[in-house]
């Protein structure tokens, strides 16, 4: 193990000894029961992300450095849809749960027979919702929880399946599609609770995190992103940003007149949980419209993270990362929970890889900003961040005003920022290895020119207010993607490997010493955890930009991951667009895609050979 480096917290990433105790130890609050036991063998998976603190670290090493050089393929399976296939299958007593794009069709897969097929869900959803689902029809998977098979519609319907028999159990709309409300994201189950999100910031949709009872599919809470203090939950005097009180109508002060309304902050991302702190935590996204002279001030609580309490949605903190975001930086990364030794103590730590270019790492428990170091190193748009406590601007983005883009106003190209919106990392998930300290993560190398415009809001339509054209970063050999080691505490790379496009999948790290992740072009890959030297390589019949997961079934170890080019990288050939400027500049950033992929929607499931 890494020195000063203590093994993480996480469940079911850590040694059984210490899930154990968390489990059997005093705790203010319980998280749910059978998550938790499930996410302790690591023979299965239940969320997308394998565990509450969302490392993707299995503690399965059947299949390691060693001899990962000679995995076969074992088995596929064809979803039947050719879009974006993000995410990853499930894997509970002995059956995979696989999900499509839209219209987020739901496989069971019996693993004792050759993935024959247990039960299909398909939802009777209005093709309408298409139109307002702003980068591929994408969807990032299923979580399960006591029974049941969580799917969140693009629609946003919420439906809870009996896992055995595919029946509904309970289904509940979450939001309006005709207000530009849609989603792209999983779901959480915490204790009795199932942790909902919602996309549709470019449509000026107001964002909001929900908790249903998993029991019958009631509302218990619901927090916006913007508005009142009432309304987005949160204390004035309770609810901190950087160990201050936010104060009175924190959000309310940010916004011109009632530009809240419309302000966008959707949480569209990934969800993380400590249960000794019982807070979950996630991020929100761009503030609506991306033309920032339209919204004077911070435009709260949009980029932000936030500490909620699981059963009241009491924000504990909040802190914004990028403020008046002028180059659609959202914030919904996830956030990674590790305790390690830091200034002489172990601490909880967050850490998290925002689009912004930065990687930070703060205390989960009081978000105080501890580390903040340039991921991407072309970054340009803010020089660091202050992290000086007793500065008035502690925590803030040292701007760089060459790269702001309301300067000159309106209807003005803006040159040369990096990184492009796209993000030095989008919504593909990062691993955390215990075993090296490290963390493991897909990347982008993109810059661009952005030209903001006046646009008037009206509901279900588009509310963007800016056109960008996005290109390699200067320095990166026409590599647009990077796949690197990054050390949380020193705020540095360790190692990182260039790729040709953008990192779209998410990298999964294993007990093996081996680290996984899927390219544009349809190569799964294995790396070595330690030094990132290139130990295994397949060519899948589509672009990755799904993530891999492992599991363990009858004793063997398998590898699996979903191909299906699209997202935002791979909208232009997902959707056969032809204006080099559509997909928000990614249909010419990725032009060349074409070349090496093709549409597909495939799992692929690996395995090492049978022995003689």
């Amino acid at each position: 193990m890494k020195t000063g480096v203590i093994a993480a917290w996480v469940i079911a990433a850590c040694l059984a000894s210490a899930i154990g105790a968390l489990l059997a130890g005093p705790m203010p609050a319980r998280a749910n029961d059978d998550v938790l036991e499930r996410t302790a063998d690591p023979a299965g998976q239940v969320l997308q992300t394998l565990d509450y603190a969302n490392t993707r670290f299995s503690r399965l090493d059947q299949i390691n450095a060693g001899n990962v050089g000679g995995m076969q393929v074992a088995w596929t399976f064809s979803t039947g849809v050719l879009r974006g296939h993000e995410g990853s299958p499930l894997v509970v007593d002995g059956v995979m749960y696989v999900h499509t794009p839209f219209p987020n069709i739901v496989y069971a897969l019996d693993l004792d027979h050759d993935g024959r097929i247990l039960w299909k869900y398909e939802p009777q959803q209005e093709r309408d919702v298409a139109a307002i689902m702003c980068c591929d029809l994408v969807h990032r998977g299923l979580a399960y929880a006591e029974g049941m098979v969580f799917l969140n519609q693009a629609d946003t319907t919420i439906v809870a399946l009996d896992a055995r028999s595919g029946a509904v159990r309970w289904k509940v709309a979450n939001g309006d599609p005709k207000k530009g409300e849609s989603n792209t994201a999983t779901v959480m189950p915490v204790k009795d609770k199932l942790i909902v999100g919602i996309a549709g910031a470019e449509f000026g949709a107001r964002g909001h995190i929900s908790a249903y009872n998993l029991k019958d599919g009631t509302l218990a809470w619901r927090a916006y992103s913007t508005g009142p203090d009432a309304e987005m939950r949160l204390d004035p005097e309770k609810t901190t940003e950087l160990g201050r009180p936010v104060g009175n109508d924190s959000s309310l002060r940010s916004w011109e007149g009632e530009q809240w309304r419309i302000g966008g902050g959707a949480p569209w991302g990934w969800f993380a949980y400590d249960p000794k702190l019982n807070l979950v935590y996630y991020g929100s996204a761009n503030p609506g419209t991306w033309n920032p002279s339209q919204r004077p001030g911070d435009n709260k609580w949009t980029d932000a993270i936030f500490a909620r309490d699981a059963d009241t949605g009491i924000a504990r903190w909040v802190y914004q990362m990028t403020p008046h975001d002028q180059w659609d930086y959202d914030g919904v990364n996830e956030m990674i929970l590790t305790d390690q030794l830091i200034d002489g103590r172990t601490r909880p730590l967050l850490t998290h890889f925002d689009r912004n270019g930065f990687a930070y790492t703060l205390d989960r428990q009081t978000g105080d900003v501890l580390v903040a170091g340039k991921f991407d190193p072309s970054v340009n748009w803010a020089a660091g961040i202050d992290l000086d406590k007793a500065s008035p601007g502690y925590g803030r983005p040292q701007l760089d005003p060459k790269y702001g883009t309301e300067a000159e106003g309106e209807d003005v190209t803006y040159s040369g920022i990096c990184p492009a919106a796209i993000g030095a990392k989008n919504q593909q998930p990062a691993a955390f290895s215990p075993a090296t300290g490290l963390f493991y993560v897909p990347a982008s190398r993109l810059c661009m020119d952005y030209e903001p415009f006046h646009i008037d809001y009206a509901a279900g339509q588009p509310y963007v207010g800016a056109t960008l054209s996005m290109y390699p970063a200067p320095g990166s050999d026409q590599h647009t993607g990077a796949f690197l080691a990054w050390d949380n505490l020193k705020g540095r790379a360790v190692w990182s490997i260039p790729e040709r496009f953008s990192v779209w999948s998410g990298a999964l790290a294993t007990a093996g010493g081996v680290v996984f992740y899927g390219t544009l072009e349809g190569w799964l890959k294995a790396v070595d955890a330690a030094t990132g030297k290139e130990l295994y390589r397949f060519k899948t019949p589509s672009g990755i930009v799904g993530n891999v997961m492992t599991y363990l079934h009858r004793g063997r170890q398998y590898v699996a991951v979903l191909s299906g080019v699209g997202g935002w990288a791979g909208i232009g050939l997902a959707a056969g667009l032809a204006d080099p400027n559509a997909g928000s500049g990614a249909k010419d950033a990725y032009a060349a895609l074409s070349s090496y992929t093709a549409l597909g929607g495939q799992l692929t499931v690996f395995a090492l050979p049978d022995r003689p």
